[in-house]
């Protein structure tokens, strides 16, 4: 054992122990101080929780004066938790051992993203493309692409640039398709995630790396490769001093989706023309009766040895998306692991919907990977949000994965990098803060 690595060790067999401290001190100081007048104030918070997460529910699918009276209710009752809180004296109490608790899982995910198998993708050296080309669009972003003087710093930087017209259709894929036959060997987008992942899939059917340069809306692939998306320009770094990745694409039938394909309650207001204009309306509008099944399909979600009947609501990503961690929801911590990540909500009552703050334990929440998974219904098409387009395709609807298909070229240094976040596994902990 080297003695970096074995420095490693003690850091982390050091980790663990501050960890298992600051969990057994939080449980011991909230016993010792408030005894059972603590235990009745934990229980009035999960009842206070459970009340909020059941009348969200009701107001999710109902309408009129019982929407009404849900909402007066989700926001009464942690109202009142506060207040009881507050009257017993213990509410500073619970404050600081929930600050114990959050140090503690934060030390004990230290620990454990330690492990040398944790750590983040490794980029490949590769030579300076010598004919990128890039498709930007003005629009993407309230016009992220003028504001950051993006097209004037790519060309600085070599690459040929095609300026979208808002005012005409374009047909991007031709576009990309005709560049790689006159000789590019770089295909970049500067634009929205559904205009990455259609460029994507042509600079991976041709082997050319592809640039992303994050100057949509969301930009949550750029955000799972660690770009900044406060600072498009930075992306153009790539170009004169990058590194490459190799990441996985998801695939439904010719198409390809570089972060997810939502099905379902969102997939279904989305495709509302009334979306566009007013989304918490329409979604308002809607999903009491795609919530409960009166409208739209009934699906039926298939991976490998599990089988979801009926959900609300099903994303399949490209990799598993991180659950149960609040601070980093929506974050992946890889882009090549070689498995799609499935996550369905199904959720008939009041009292299942209030079960679902078990997270991963609750019965309507399916989560997992799997090379495939099917999506059927009992219509012959159902709605699909894919990478935030919006589209109705005919069933069964198949998704699948190819491992390491696209090549990403990002720039050198990249402040975002994810670390990957382990399972909070505190027998894990415990083995690590005993070990010698």
């Amino acid at each position: 054992m080297g003695r970096n690595e074995g420095q490693l060790l003690r850091l982390q067999r050091w980790t663990a122990r501050f960890a298992i401290v600051a969990a057994l001190t939080a449980v011991a100081l909230f016993v010792l101080v408030a005894g059972l007048r603590g235990i009745a104030l934990v229980a009035i918070v999960v009842v206070g929780t459970a009340v909020t997460a059941a009348a969200l529910w009701w107001a999710l699918t109902r309408r009129g004066l019982v929407r009404v009276c849900a909402m007066v209710l989700a926001v009464a009752a942690p109202v009142v938790v506060i207040w009881l809180g507050l009257t017993s004296g213990l509410l500073w109490l619970l404050v600081l051992c929930l600050a114990l608790g959050a140090l503690a899982a934060t030390a004990g995910w230290e620990a454990l993203a330690m492990d040398p198998a944790s750590g983040a993708q490794r980029a490949a050296e590769t030579p300076r493309p010598e004919r990128p080309f890039l498709i930007m669009n003005p629009r993407s972003g309230g016009g992220k692409v003028e504001r950051f003087g993006l097209k004037e710093k790519a060309e600085a930087a070599g690459a040929r640039i095609a300026l979208l017209d808002p005012a005409r259709q374009v047909d991007v894929a031709a576009l990309a398709r005709q560049a790689v036959a006159d000789g590019a060997d770089l295909l970049g987008v500067a634009g929205g995630d559904g205009t990455q992942a259609l460029v994507a899939g042509i600079a991976a059917e041709h082997g050319v790396p592809f640039l992303v340069v994050p100057a949509g809306t969301r930009n949550h692939f750029a955000l799972d490769l660690g770009l900044d998306r406060n600072d498009p320009a930075a992306a153009l770094d790539a170009l004169t001093d990058g590194v490459e990745l190799r990441v996985d694409l998801g695939c439904i039938g010719d198409r390809v989706f570089v972060n997810n394909a939502s099905f379902g309650a969102y997939a279904a207001v989305v495709q509302s023309d009334a979306y566009r204009n007013d989304k918490v309306r329409t979604t308002l509008d809607m999903f009491p009766d795609v919530l409960t099944h009166r409208a739209g399909p009934r699906l039926t979600v298939r991976a490998p040895g599990n089988t979801v009947d009926a959900p609300q609501a099903a994303l399949v990503g490209n990799n598993p998306y991180r659950v149960g961690d609040l601070a980093a929801l929506g974050r992946r911590d890889r882009l090549d692991g070689g498995l799609l990540g499935l996550m369905c909500i199904k959720v008939d009552s009041a009292a299942e919907a209030a079960d679902l703050l078990r997270g991963e334990r609750a019965p309507g929440l399916t989560v997992l990977t799997a090379p495939e998974v099917v999506v059927d219904a009992d219509a012959p098409r159902i709605d699909v949000g894919l990478d935030g387009e919006a589209l109705t395709l005919p069933t069964p609807v198949r998704c699948t994965i190819r491992p390491r298909a696209l090549r990403v070229r990002v720039p050198r240094a990249r402040p975002g990098v994810p670390r990957a976040r382990p399972r909070l596994n505190w027998r894990r902990i415990g083995l690590l803060a005993l070990a010698r």
